[in-house]
This record gives structure tokens, sequence and C-alpha cells, in this order.
């Protein structure tokens, strides 16, 4: 951590160059002595990356950002605040404690808050930004938190954790995979803490790290602008039984939520499928994930298009719905829609079907974008169509 950066001069530098162009930064000569041109484009594009994802630190002067990594592994203050909702106060220690997104809005819930990381500038950095931001309830020690944990006798209220893979090879992981390994030392954690909340990407089928993981009592499913950004397992020392899954589509003036067991999904009869309507209905990519395929319909009061499509259609628009909706124009097979289309840009959407969204837009010369969205899917009984949509604005949840 080079404390020349925390200067006046050099941080309104930074603040200014946040549009400029990185490059010729890094390029250029740097006009303070102490600080090297990579340093200052360091700077700028780790700030750029938090305008959106992290605006406190991005609105806070003399913030000290981390390279671009940190922030693109920091959890989004959406996220780092709905998992702050999960706690029940009192004392919380973050075992990857990384740039200290999580460790801050911990800090506005709990008593006390202890931020464990191995990268000695990494924790000084996130220490540094948290005496800015008022954190004052947040201890930062630059050491290995599961080792913290194993040689102090202390019990806290909560364990935080946010493994990662070992390895980026492959689309299937497993939490014994990943660093630190929650799996082999959860019994050691719930002699710590009653409560440990675990914070896995969306990669992870739920299924298996409910099969690696025990007294797992809530599940939540998290997505920003419908991409799926997070899966949090909350595991409680004294539960025994069947987790609740919670879907919440997060946004900066709401939080829409979907909340279901596994086994009522299961055991829940679908009936018959439903030609396209008035409306089509799309689930937010939190649901998705989730998995209640069946329950939406009945939640939502809308019909089911094909038993693996997971496309929704209805006569009336559905305010509450969780997703977004769309005005059905036309349903075409995709058989006719081969011999005659001529569109040259649309949105695809490519859903239970047989090409991806890459090979339709190779196969059919159709170009990224415009106002037309296609949905290309199978409708009962196995019929391959494309349904030309219209968005409804004012329920279009992204």
């Amino acid at each position: 951590m080079n404390p020349a950066i925390t200067d006046t001069a050099v941080q309104q530098f930074i603040r200014s160059h946040t549009d400029k162009d990185v490059t010729r930064i890094l390029l250029s000569k740097s006009p303070f002595p102490a600080v090297s041109s990579r340093e200052l484009a360091g700077q700028v594009e780790s700030r750029r990356r938090c305008e959106k994802k992290l605006p406190l630190w991005f609105s806070t002067e003399g913030v000290y950002y981390p390279p671009k990594i940190s922030i693109e592994q920091a959890s989004s203050a959406l996220t780092a605040k709905y998992k702050s909702s999960l706690l029940t106060g009192g004392s919380v220690i973050d075992l990857t404690g990384g740039f200290g997104v999580d460790s801050y809005y911990f800090s506005l819930t709990a008593e006390q808050v202890i931020h464990c990381e191995l990268n000695p500038e990494l924790s000084a950095i996130s220490a540094h930004n948290a005496a800015l931001l008022g954190a004052g309830n947040i201890r930062y020690k630059a050491e290995n938190g599961i080792s913290r944990i194993a040689s102090a006798e202390a019990e806290f209220d909560t364990i935080y954790a946010d493994p990662s893979r070992r390895t980026s090879a492959g689309k299937v992981f497993f939490l014994k995979d990943c660093e630190p390994d929650i799996v082999s030392t959860l019994p050691l954690l719930l002699r710590r803490a009653p409560r440990i909340l675990v914070k896995t990407a969306p990669l992870l089928d739920i299924q298996s790290g409910l099969r690696e993981l025990s007294h797992v009592s809530q599940i939540h499913v998290l997505s920003v602008k419908n991409e799926c950004k997070e899966v949090l397992w909350l595991i409680e020392r004294d539960f025994e039984g069947e987790p609740l899954i919670t879907c919440s589509a997060l946004a900066d003036t709401e939080t829409r939520s979907f909340s279901f067991k596994a086994s009522v999904e299961r055991e829940h009869t679908t009936g018959e499928w439903f030609p396209p309507g008035k409306y089509l209905y799309e689930p937010d990519a939190a649901l998705m994930k989730g998995g209640a395929f069946k329950l939406i319909g009945e939640r939502f009061g809308i019909q089911k298009l094909h038993q693996h499509s997971h496309l929704y259609t209805a006569g009336s628009a559905r305010e509450d719905f969780i997703g977004r909706t769309f005005t059905i124009n036309e349903v075409s097979s995709y058989k006719d829609f081969s011999k005659g289309s001529q569109l040259k840009k649309a949105n695809i959407i490519s859903r239970n079907f047989p090409l991806t969204v890459g090979q339709i837009r190779t196969k059919h010369k159709i170009a990224e974008g415009g106002e037309q969205y296609l949905f290309f899917t199978t409708v009962h009984p196995d019929k391959l169509v494309v349904i030309d949509a219209a968005p409804v604005r004012g329920g279009n949840r992204k």
C-alpha cells in the first residue's frame, strides 16, 4: 500500500480521470514522483468498476482501491446489504475478508466484526477505507481465518465465509474443492458459532451443496438485473430438517422474494400445459436457479407452456410477477419462421430449444439488439415455435 496515493492531489487526479483512457494514463509519465503511472492507472480502473457496484466507495473521497481482481471478487453493495439482514447482531467474524464490503455492511448490524484476510496489503487497504466510511467496530487481522478460529477459544454469534474455487477448470465444482474447505471444518465452525453464513457462486448446484453441508436452515438465491449473483447458505447448529429456499431479485428501490421448500415443489402437480395467450412470463434468474418451476404457476396464477420450457402465459398482466413480462405479438412454428424470416436484428432468448442463442444468430443471420424480442422454445405437445413479443415496461422486472 503506497501512502502517497492518499495525498489530496493524487486523489483529485484519480477522481478527475475516472472516465479517461486507462491505457493513456499507463503510457504517460506520472505527474507525481511517489506514484507510478501503473499505480495511477490501476486506481482509476478499479474506481471505475465501483461506480455502480459499490457507489458508497466510489463517492467517498480518499478511498484506496485494490487491484481490479479484488473489485471483481467483492460482493456488490446490494448483495452485501442483503447478507447483513440475515444477521442477528452480536459478533461476526469474516473468514475471507477481501476488500471488506461484506464486513462493512455487517458492521452496520453487528456490534463487533473481525475481518480476516491473508493478503496484508488488502487487509490494510480495507482498514484504511473502513475508517473513511466511519466503521469503527471492525478489527482487521492479516491472517488465515480458519487458523484464527482453530487457535482461539472465542465464540462468535455468526461466522461468515466466501470460499473460492482452487481451480477455475470446468463448470461443475464442489464445496470441498474450495478454499477455505467449509465441509471439513464445519464441525469446528459450529463449535465456535451457532450460525454460519456461507456464500457460493451460482454454479454450485443446490442439491450438491445440501449433500455436502449439514444443518442448513435457509438457502438464499440472489439476482441483480436478472443475473444470478450469489447463493447463500445459512447453517444453524441446532437445526434439523428441510431448508427454506428464498429467491430474491435485488434492486436499488426494492427486493422481491419468493420462498418455498423443495419437497413442496416436488410434490406439486403441474396439471395441463397451455398454448401462448396474451402475455408471456419469463421468471427471474433467481427463481430459475432456485427451481420453483411448478409453484411459480400456482403462486402467480399463470400457466406453463411446456414441462421443460420454464416459460409461462396468462390472459392478464400480473404486476407482482418476479421476472420479465411480455405482450405476445405473434406465434410462429419454427419451420415457418425458418422459411420466411427476413429479420436482421432482435433480442433472442432460447428456452428448451435444440439451438443455443449463438447458433440461432449464426443460422438465421440475426444481429443482437433492437426492440424486438424472439423466444425460441417448445410448447405442448413438443412443438418448436418462435414467439414474437414486446416487453411490458411497467412490469418488466430486471
